[in-house]
């Protein structure tokens, strides 16, 4: 499994390969703190080189696959995502670690990041399986990721110690090879508008 970072290329946002030339950006991106009610909060320039110092890292050592949210109408940067916790023998990851400006929820960024994203792990990668998970208490994480097509899977109850000391429970979604077709037409006709 090649795990390289490709740039993925959309029609409103391009996936990049993160780069230590996308701080000012993701700085910029991540100073709005409607993003962090359930996320480890990114709200200064140290917090920000943090996150991508450990992204590249764990690319370096084979753990992930890091990207900035390029949003090709606003000629930003707009966010970040990852796959990662990948397992090539068993042929799955998961895309996560996902945030965005509150610029651009409601818009098809997230969708279209996702497809990428998804069409990546399927098509290119091979993959069995495709998992994404987000904190119980975030409905409007859990109603998105429905939307992409994922199945609900079941909540993994105390699973995560979050940096306020709040005990999380995890809700878990996944989407196979074989739903890929379907998922991918969903996503598409999404697209087409």
């Amino acid at each position: 499994m090649n795990l390289l970072p490709p740039t993925l290329e959309g029609t409103r946002v391009t996936l990049l390969p993160l780069q230590e030339s996308h701080i000012p950006g993701l700085i910029e991106a991540a100073n709005d703190p409607a993003i962090w009610s359930f996320m480890t909060p990114l709200l200064n320039p140290p917090e920000v080189h943090k996150f991508v110092y450990q992204a590249l890292n764990e690319q370096e050592a084979g753990l992930g696959i890091p990207f900035s949210v390029y949003d090709r109408a606003a000629d930003t940067i707009v966010g970040s995502t990852r796959l990662f916790d990948i397992s090539i023998p068993h042929r799955n990851l998961e895309i996560g670690h996902t945030w965005y400006n509150s610029n651009v929820w409601r818009t098809r960024v997230n969708t279209e990041s996702k497809y990428l994203l998804l069409r990546y792990c399927f098509e290119s990668l091979n993959l069995l399986r495709v998992q994404l998970k987000t904190d119980l208490r975030n409905e409007r994480s859990q109603a998105a990721i429905a939307r992409l097509g994922a199945q609900k899977e079941g909540i993994l109850r105390q699973h995560r110690v979050l940096h306020d000391g709040y005990v999380r429970d995890t809700v878990m979604f996944s989407i196979l090879d074989k739903e890929w077709p379907q998922v991918k037409q969903q996503l598409e006709s999404f697209l087409i508008n």
